[in-house]
């Protein structure tokens, strides 16, 4: 009885975990990731007043960000110059930069 149990167990596995893998492909960002992108601002596509609504971040800075403009990465904002260190902390979480798309 043990035995088949273990038999049964086994195969149970077998079968279960390419289901597991293919659920979790990187091909398609879960959920929480894809909610998690969402609620973050496009520094690509953001608008003036979008910007000026993160702390830190007036006219200037807006403009600055707006005419820097594409970015492949978010920390190119101080690596540009653009933004000062300081200001690019208390904003970073919060930001993206995607990829300009090719037309």
């Amino acid at each position: 009885m043990r035995n088949l149990r273990s038999r049964f167990l086994a195969l149970a596995l077998l079968f279960t975990l390419p289901m597991a893998i293919v659920a979790q492909s990187p091909g398609k960002p879960s959920s929480a990731a894809a909610a998690t992108s969402a609620s973050k601002l496009d520094i690509n596509t953001a608008t003036v007043d979008q910007l000026k609504a993160f702390p830190g971040i007036g006219d200037a800075y807006s403009k600055r960000i707006i005419d820097g403009r594409p970015y492949t990465a978010k920390n190119q904002l101080v690596s540009r110059g653009v933004l000062p260190e300081n200001v690019y902390n208390k904003i970073k979480d919060s930001i993206i930069a995607s990829k300009p798309v090719k037309k």
